[in-house]
């Protein structure tokens, strides 16, 4: 994906894309999760990402939609840590043409609320509130965020925590992690700097969207 990331973050601080928020409220500090074993599909991308050097030096995310885990890795390649994610609350592994637009208008449909799989060369950048964020793909609003203040706080903070991995589908599309997580984990690493998401699918094979693996 080539964005024109420049005219994007200009254009990105007025746009204001909470539509994509899964709310929740500021908690207090707590103790972050530690890396976590990954997915048979999760491994076999991570083996391909460090064999293959396809994140060229930075920062890189897994996204497991089956699992609705994310597993932050540094430069290195090396696993720091996991976390439970909020994702999309439509089972799919495509972006709906014109989301992004309607995303911004608060008009995303119950079919159009996906967490589209695929290699995304992010950056880091702010909503319309100046809240710092993670953009995976501006034109279809989809980024990395933490946990947002809402009227469904308490039911979105419970599923992000509990067991149940489907629970945890109820975004608009967008990937949402823990307050404390994104401001100790994330942000340090994709929030100074360009970094890589892969997002695996849970419709499509694996080889299907990430070929060489």
């Amino acid at each position: 994906m080539h964005v024109n990331w420049t005219r994007r973050a200009a254009l990105g601080a007025a746009a204001g894309w909470m539509a994509c928020a899964a709310g929740g409220a500021a908690a207090a500090p707590a103790r972050l999760p530690r890396a976590e074993p990954l997915s048979p599909e999760a491994q076999s991308l991570v083996a391909w990402v460090r064999r293959s050097g396809d994140a060229a030096g930075r920062p890189w995310v897994v996204v497991d939609k089956k699992a609705a885990r994310m597993h932050l890795h540094d430069a290195r390649g090396r696993l720091l840590a996991s976390t439970p994610v909020l994702l999309g609350a439509t089972p799919g592994d495509h972006s709906v043409p014109g989301v992004g637009e309607r995303a911004q208008a608060g008009l995303v449909g119950p079919g159009e609320r996906t967490t589209p799989a695929g290699r995304y060369e992010t950056q880091p950048g702010t909503n319309i509130d100046g809240e710092t964020i993670v953009w995976l793909d501006w034109d279809a609003a989809l980024a990395i965020h933490r946990l947002r203040p809402g009227r469904a706080h308490g039911l979105r903070q419970a599923r992000l925590h509990g067991p149940d991995p489907q629970g945890r589908r109820l975004s608009l599309g967008c990937v949402v992690v823990p307050v404390d997580f994104y401001l100790q984990r994330v942000e340090p690493l994709l929030g100074k700097a360009p970094g890589v998401v892969y997002v695996l699918p849970e419709v499509r094979p694996l080889h299907e969207v990430f070929a060489p693996v």
